[in-house]
């Protein structure tokens, strides 16, 4: 029991910061100083000094930035409303109708932008005013925009997958296939419930019908044309082995300029703003990953993960007991901190467990993500879930629960990928 009440008090440390208002990667920097003071007698100075020039020097990580700055681009452009135009005529017949608009828009912005947050904010900006007009029920309309925002971490390329194969050293462009599935079946999750309750409710509904001819459905269609090109050339050329992550997030920006340009909305001032916010971002995750790595290595200094697994070991605990533990502690520490913060905090103590459990790190870096998908829409932290109480107005017990059903629906998809592993393991045991 002393690895548990060791690995309890860097714990207690680490909140304490954090609660006090440390940044997360200066908190994680002070927890990996305490355990090694404590428990090692290793040089702090130069373990710190060479933990972070090794993990700021990594090619892989090239990747984060680039894909940051091509959603900061788009972000700007005029794509949320292209994808709107495009989507609504195919969805008059579907029962639900504009509704799933949010749905396939945010799939699509999602696949593209890589950020949870950004796909809520330029979505929810342009449906949210367009659905009100037309009086749909306003919690189908908030819960549809936050369960499918989220999206925006599991869809390729996923800023959260890039975090997570460089923190646990797994291929990038593996986690970026492996998402596919479970992303498409996350949408189709969502498209059901839709449709259910609009078949249910049906009264709830505007009672409108626009007549759309299929030429005239063709032709709002082609506003769709430059970003599924897009998302094709990106995914498409990682999943083919043409290009590796950072080869296609630098193609992905070139198109996402030449995209903005022929929109009419890149300028000087666009362009600086998108530059700058991707900059911003970036630091932001390559600074508390730097803070990650060196915790990680303390952790080894101090042997704690070791011990921990070792712990968890003789317990004789199942995997699916594992998992379950593990799904409540991301739950409840997402309710606190972001995704990225989630994924690094934990990746050093949790791995350990993991592998002693044998289960597979790509896997499981997919079912964390959903996890953390799920707590961006549980109160008080979901962060979705601030996005959107900003953008509606309502209290955040409102948006809470009209967010509830997709989190359950998330849960439906997490429980469905433990039970059929394949959903993320084939695509890519293909390449």
């Amino acid at each position: 029991m002393s690895e548990v009440l060791l690995a309890s008090f860097l714990l207690l440390v680490l909140f304490a910061l954090l609660g006090t208002g440390v940044w997360v990667a200066f908190s994680l920097i002070a927890v990996g100083m305490v355990g090694m003071h404590l428990f090692s007698g290793a040089p702090i100075g130069q373990v710190l000094a060479t933990t972070f020039w090794g993990h700021s020097n990594s090619w892989a990580l090239a990747a984060l930035p680039l894909f940051i700055w091509m959603g900061e681009i788009l972000f700007r452009s005029k794509l949320s409303e292209d994808m709107f135009v495009g989507l609504s005529p195919w969805m008059n017949r579907l029962p639900g109708r504009l509704l799933h608009v949010n749905i396939f828009g945010c799939g699509i912005f999602a696949a593209v932008s890589g950020s949870s947050a950004a796909t809520a904010a330029t979505i929810g900006k342009l449906s949210i005013p367009e659905l009100a007009k037309r009086r749909y029920p306003e919690r189908m309309m908030i819960g549809t925009l936050a369960g499918s925002a989220t999206l925006g971490l599991l869809i390729p390329p996923s800023i959260i997958l890039i975090v997570y194969g460089v923190a646990t050293e797994q291929s990038i462009a593996r986690l970026f296939v492996a998402g596919v599935f479970p992303g498409i079946l996350l949408i189709f999750l969502f498209v059901g419930f839709v449709v259910i309750w609009s078949v249910v409710n049906k009264s709830e509904l505007p009672d409108e019908h626009e007549q759309v001819g299929w030429r005239e459905k063709l032709y709002r269609s082609r506003r769709l044309i430059p970003v599924v090109l897009l998302i094709a050339g990106v995914v498409g050329s990682i999943y083919t082995g043409i290009a590796s992550p950072t080869d296609a997030a630098a193609v992905g920006v070139m198109f996402a300029l030449v995209l903005s340009w022929q929109s009419g909305s890149l300028n000087r001032e666009s362009f600086v703003a998108g530059l700058m916010g991707a900059t911003k971002t970036s630091c932001m995750i390559a600074f508390i990953l730097a803070g990650a790595a060196f915790l990680t290595v303390a952790m080894g200094f101090t042997g704690i993960p070791r011990l921990l697994a070792q712990w968890i070991g003789s317990l004789g605990l199942s995997s699916y007991a594992l998992l379950a533990a593990l799904t409540l502690f991301f739950v409840v520490l997402g309710c606190f901190l972001d995704g990225i913060s989630v994924v690094v905090l934990t990746t050093s103590v949790i791995m350990p467990m993991v592998q002693q459990a044998g289960i597979d790190p790509l896997w499981f870096g997919i079912y964390v993500v959903i996890v953390v998908e799920m707590s961006q829409i549980t109160p008080p932290v979901g962060f979705n879930l601030f996005v959107l109480q900003a953008l509606t107005g309502r209290n955040i017990l409102v948006v809470a629960k009209a967010a509830l059903p997709f989190f359950l629906l998330m849960l439906a998809a997490l429980v469905a990928i433990v039970a059929i592993p394949e959903i993320v393991t084939y695509l890519p045991n293909r390449m």
